[in-house]
C-alpha cells in the first residue's frame, strides 16, 4: 500500500524530542523523509537513529532564529532529498514566568524573535527554495495560551497569538498552492512544559474533560492530518488540541 506521504519531504524545527519528534515520527511512518533541527547535535543524532537513519531522516543543529542556520537547513534538505514539501514550525521558548508587567524586555524580545519572527523566516526560506514553484503545506505550533489571557505566561501567550495571526496571514497570501494551518495544544507532557504540571499532574488533569494531559502523539497525528490531502480544503485554521480544557474556561 502507498503511504500518504511517500515521496514527500519535511523540515521540522525543534524536533529532537517532545512534540517536534512526535511529528517527525508520524511523518516518517506515513512515508515522508524529514530534516530535524534543534540546538544540540547529540539529541538530534539520537532522534535520527530512532527514525531509521539517514534514509528517512537527517539533522542540522543550530538556533532556530539564526539566519545562517535556517539557510544551512534548507540547503542541506534540498541537497539530500530534493524538495521541501512540508514545513512544521515547532520551535518555541518561554524563559520567563510571571506577570507581563514585570518581564525583562530582553527576554520578551527573545521570545518573540524565536516564536514569531523565526516562523516567518523559515516560511520565507522554504517558500523561495521550493514551495513558490511547487506548492506545499505548513503547520505552525501555537498554544491555547495564544487564544486568551494566560496568567504567568502572558508574553509567551502573546507570542503564540502572533503565531496564529502569522498563520492566517500566510494562508491568505500563499493560497491556493500552499496551505498554512496551526495547532494550539494545551499542556502536553514534554520537558518544555514540565513546570506546568510536575508534581501535580492529577490535579492539573482534573480540569480537563478528558481527564488527562496531552502526549506528543496527540499533536503529531493532527499535524500530519493538516499536512495531508485529507485537509485539502483547510487553510488558515488553528485547531485546538486540549482535551476539552478551553470548554471549561481554562488555559
Amino acid at each position: 500500500m502507498t503511504r500518504r506521504f511517500d515521496g514527500k519531504v519535511a523540515i521540522v524545527t525543534g524536533a529532537s524530542r517532545g512534540i517536534g519528534l512526535a511529528v517527525a515520527e508520524r511523518l516518517v511512518a506515513d512515508g515522508a523523509r524529514v530534516c530535524l533541527t534543534a540546538r544540540k547535535p547529540g539529541p538530534l543524532a539520537e532522534a535520527v537513529e530512532s527514525l531509521g537513519g539517514p534514509d528517512n531522516a537527517i539533522f542540522v543543529a543550530g538556533a532556530a532564529d539564526d539566519a545562517a542556520h535556517q539557510d544551512e537547513t534548507v540547503t542541506t534538505t534540498m541537497d539530500a532529498f530534493g524538495s521541501i514539501d512540508f514545513l512544521v514550525n515547532n520551535t518555541g521558548i518561554n524563559p520567563a514566568y510571571g506577570r507581563m508587567i514585570d518581564i525583562d524586555l530582553e527576554a520578551a524580545e527573545k521570545i518573540f524573535r524565536v516564536n514569531v519572527v523565526s516562523s516567518i523566516a523559515w516560511a520565507q526560506k522554504v517558500y523561495r527554495a521550493w514551495m513558490e514553484a511547487n506548492g506545499g503545506a505548513m503547520v505552525n505550533i501555537a498554544s491555547v495560551a495564544g487564544l486568551k489571557p494566560a496568567p504567568g505566561i502572558g508574553v509567551y501567550g502573546a507570542s503564540k497569538s502572533g503565531v496564529i495571526h502569522v498563520t492566517e496571514e500566510l494562508a491568505v497570501e500563499l493560497g491556493p498552492e500552499i496551505r498554512v494551518n496551526a495547532v494550539a495544544p494545551a499542556v502536553v507532557k514534554t520537558k518544555f512544559a514540565t513546570a506546568l504540571y510536575e508534581g501535580r499532574e492529577e490535579e492539573v488533569a482534573a480540569a480537563y474533560p478528558l481527564k488527562r494531559l496531552g502526549v506528543p502523539d496527540d499533536i503529531g497525528s493532527v499535524v500530519a492530518f493538516l499536512l495531508s490531502e485529507d485537509a485539502a480544503w483547510v487553510t488558515g485554521q488553528t485547531i485546538t488540541i486540549d482535551g476539552g480544557l478551553t470548554l471549561t474556561g481554562g488555559v
